[in-house]
């Protein structure tokens, strides 16, 4: 697909910009291809990026949910995760109650009852701690897809290095037991603590197989949905760092 093809429209929000790639791609809401969705919705916001067109925070929370979303995929489930909830899930039902509020809204604005007062629910994925950051401070030259293509290059080299065909389901099972995201975050935030610049790569590569990388993008994702940390990168193909965010910045 080619992205610039896309007309750039003025999107109500994350949700808006969903529904418009699956209908696009003519999928069902209740079975999304999550991999296709996700490249798709990030490749969009490197556009918008390109054109200087605003990319608010509930974009970036979305692109962070996706990613998380697809990242598990990748990971052996556990029993206890099992019963956990499904984010997928989750966001198939948020996605429904918003196209419920746009078309009651549409049919409102048809039948000349819309009177210039929106009715819709505001777009809403997780919730964020209160902050006065904002997305420039969170990211500088750099995207959410320039860090997941980094983290894909890291997961191929990964393969390279190990013959994961021998792993048998109970050795996943119990390295999953071994990687958890929250020891994760506070071994990333220790990281940070000594030193508060980090090169992400550094971090990335210190992982000794494929389930403990994603175990560990996915804390630094939440670091970064919880505007805990950010990440920065000078010039286009350098070295991208990843920085603590001081409280009283």
């Amino acid at each position: 697909m080619d992205i610039m093809k896309i007309k750039i429209e003025n999107f109500e929000g994350p949700f808006d910009l969903l529904l418009h790639l699956i209908r696009k791609n003519k999928m069902d809401i209740y079975n999304i291809r999550i991999f296709e969705i996700t490249n798709q919705y990030l490749e969009h916001l490197k556009t918008m990026k390109e054109l200087d067109l605003e990319i608010t925070s509930e974009f970036i929370v979305m692109a962070s949910t996706l990613l998380e979303i697809k990242s598990k995929t990748l990971l052996p489930k556990t029993k206890n995760e099992e019963e956990d909830e499904n984010p997928e899930l989750s966001l198939v039902e948020k996605l429904i109650r918003y196209r419920k509020f746009k078309g009651a809204a549409e049919f409102l604005k048809e039948k000349s009852l819309y009177n210039g007062v929106v009715f819709s629910k505001k777009p809403e994925i997780i919730e964020e701690p209160k902050t006065d950051k904002n997305n420039e401070d969170i990211f500088k030259n750099i995207t959410m897809l320039d860090l997941y293509n980094i983290y894909n290059n890291l997961i191929e080299q990964m393969k390279n290095k190990m013959n994961e065909s021998n792993v048998s389901n109970m050795s996943k099972t119990i390295e999953m037991d071994r990687y958890r995201v929250e020891d994760k975050i506070v071994y990333i935030k220790e990281l940070l603590d000594n030193k508060k610049v980090y090169k992400f790569n550094d971090i990335i590569s210190e992982c000794e197989s494929k389930i403990e990388t994603i175990v560990t993008f996915l804390a630094l994702l939440e670091l970064i949905k919880d505007k805990q940390v950010k990440v920065l990168q000078e010039n286009s193909f350098e070295e991208i760092y990843v920085e603590r965010i001081e409280v009283d910045e």
